[in-house]
């Protein structure tokens, strides 16, 4: 279904977000994917700023296999989490290690406001979530997604897991138009024609 490639994961272009070189991160990323049997193909966009939505999210392994490929990257893309999260010190070393940070539920601006602000203010930010917002299956993909890169001025980067050839795959990235119900159903259908979950699809 997709052609062989002898790396794990394709090259950074120039205006994506990097963290700090990190030898031993980028070693051990490569390495958990390898062990898998995964790989990540496709070609990302040389834009400073997106919104990267991953799908379908039907498993835990999903986040193993989307974390091991963004060390393995050296790619620096923020992910919000539970403020409470952070509480616990060891805890919160390693998420904010891992690019999450802490989302204030009770802000006025709420969880949309807040990302769409942080794309906003930086000068190279990609941020990510899983659009169903839960490993059920679900009728319909929660709207934060298309709200934060809407707001922001962004576009969306599609990224898909493919179980059954262990291949996480990132696809051109689509600009938003205005009307959001349009721009989910499109996103929607498409990803339930080329991706296979672990334990269901998109």
């Amino acid at each position: 279904m997709h052609a062989p490639t002898d790396d794990i994961v394709p090259t950074l272009p120039p205006n994506a977000p990097r963290v700090r070189p990190n030898r031993l991160a980028r070693w051990l990323g490569r390495s958990l994917l390898r062990l898998g049997g995964w790989r990540l193909i496709g070609e990302f966009p040389d834009l400073p700023k997106l919104v990267l939505i991953g799908a379908p999210h039907s498993s835990n392994w999903d986040g193993i296999w989307a974390f091991s490929a963004k060390l393995a990257l050296g790619l620096d893309i923020r992910i919000l989490g539970k403020d409470s999260l952070f509480r616990v010190p060891v805890m919160g070393r390693v998420l904010h290690g891992l690019g999450v940070i802490p989302v204030d539920r009770s802000a006025p601006n709420g969880v949309v406001g807040q990302a769409a602000t942080m794309l906003q203010a930086a000068d190279r930010c990609w941020f990510g979530l899983a659009p169903e917002g839960t490993r059920k299956p679900v009728a319909h993909w929660r709207t934060g997604f298309w709200k934060i890169a809407h707001s922001a001025g962004v576009p969306v980067l599609p990224l898909y897991f493919h179980y059954p050839d262990k291949v996480m795959v990132v696809a051109p990235p689509v600009e938003l138009s205005d009307d959001m119900v349009a721009d989910i159903d499109r996103l929607r259908g498409w990803y339930r024609a080329v991706a296979k979950g672990k334990r269901h699809d998109a």
